[in-house]
């Protein structure tokens, strides 16, 4: 009995030193050990707020998820990521000031799916920053792209086709007012697409034709009205929900369409909370609660056709000033041409009148002929 007990225990005792092994082997990053400037746990390290200005070298070969951000990397390259990290799936880069994204930057990394860069100033991004083949999902851009100027050239790696994978992107709280048409022909499973805040005015025919839409968000942008080609777009997306509140909704005649569709529609999803802005008489009011003879439609065409005739009348005066003062200060080369075309009509009527009374006197006639003889 006391050798069978023996037995048990040192069968037990084996077994937890298995089991502890196991734990130990999980939690100890395997290839390299944990970077000094960081944290290591499990398959997760954190190197955040540490006043880094390039990523740790050494990065555990495990690692799925990398957080770097709150520090002042203004630059990733290809040299960023000098081993390949088959594991890493998430990568969090937010806050550093980044600058520059290179050519080749992501290609060690061929297993990414989040890529968070918000809160950075980009000035450039390389068309070949992601390998061909990237399986990179989600994208978080929101609060990166502060130059207006260069947001068609930086956003250009959009459309390198790299990005095929590509469901969820958030390019919210950046100043691109305008979206360039084909900006997102090429990434044909974007499913989530989030403009929030990005002063937004229009958006042009075609550029939302591609990817398979169902979730939109247009809020807090400067939607006035949507046009028709604009609302025929969401409409060819069934399953596709929008947000639009927050925008200055101007509820004049122009608005007609926007509040029938809206009415009609059942795609966007906070209708109850859209508002007028203006006229002032109409502020705060729900667009559902709208009527047609609220618009006063024809009052607002008066104004603007007066307006309009004032602007072109203004245009008309200042060109008649302009026409008289250049008369004025050439009045003297004026006058000299005038002179000249008087001078020139009394020769050419002189040689008529001396042509007449030739062929009016036969002698003068006669003579004129023997002269020639």
């Amino acid at each position: 009995a006391a050798a069978v007990g023996l037995y048990l225990l040192t069968r037990r005792l084996r077994k937890s030193g298995v089991m502890f092994l196991l734990f130990l082997l999980a939690i100890v990053p395997s290839g390299h050990g944990c970077p000094e400037e960081c944290l290591c746990s499990l398959q997760t390290v954190k190197c955040q707020n540490k006043d880094l200005d390039k990523i740790p070298h050494f990065i555990p070969n495990n690692t799925k998820i990398l957080f770097v951000s709150g520090n002042s990397i203004s630059r990733i390259s290809g040299d960023s990521f000098p081993t390949r990290l088959e594991l890493l799936t998430d990568l969090h880069l937010s806050g550093n000031e980044l600058e520059y994204v290179d050519t080749m930057a992501f290609n060690n990394l061929p297993n990414l799916v989040r890529l968070d860069l918000s809160n950075n100033t980009l000035q450039n991004f390389n068309e070949s920053a992601f390998p061909n083949d990237t399986k990179l999902q989600h994208l978080n851009l929101s609060r990166s792209l502060h130059n207006h100027s260069t947001t068609d050239e930086l956003l250009n790696f959009l459309r390198s086709g790299n990005l095929v994978n590509l469901t969820v992107l958030d390019l919210s709280n950046n100043d691109l007012v305008i979206l360039p048409s084909d900006i997102f022909t090429h990434l044909s499973s974007l499913v989530s697409l989030s403009l929030q805040n990005t002063s937004i005015i229009n958006i042009h025919n075609g550029t939302l034709r591609v990817p398979p839409l169902r979730e939109l968000d247009l809020r807090n942008n400067s939607l006035k009205h949507l046009s028709s080609k604009m609302m025929a777009e969401f409409s060819l997306k069934p399953d596709l929900r929008i947000q639009l509140a927050g925008n200055p909704w101007l509820c004049n005649c122009f608005i007609e369409d926007t509040l029938m569709w809206l009415k009609n529609s059942t795609q966007v999803v906070d209708v109850q909370n859209l508002t007028c802005t203006n006229p002032k008489d109409l502020r705060h009011q729900p667009l559902l609660q709208l009527e047609k003879y609220e618009l006063k439609c024809s009052m607002e065409m008066k104004g603007v056709l007066g307006t309009s005739y004032v602007f072109l009348g203004l245009v008309l005066a200042l060109i008649g000033v302009i026409f008289l003062l250049v008369l004025y200060l050439n009045r003297k080369g004026i006058k000299r041409w005038m002179y000249n075309i008087r001078d020139a009509c009394r020769d050419h009527m002189e040689g008529y009148h001396y042509r007449y009374e030739i062929n009016s006197d036969p002698r003068l006639a006669n003579l004129s002929i023997n002269s020639d003889v």
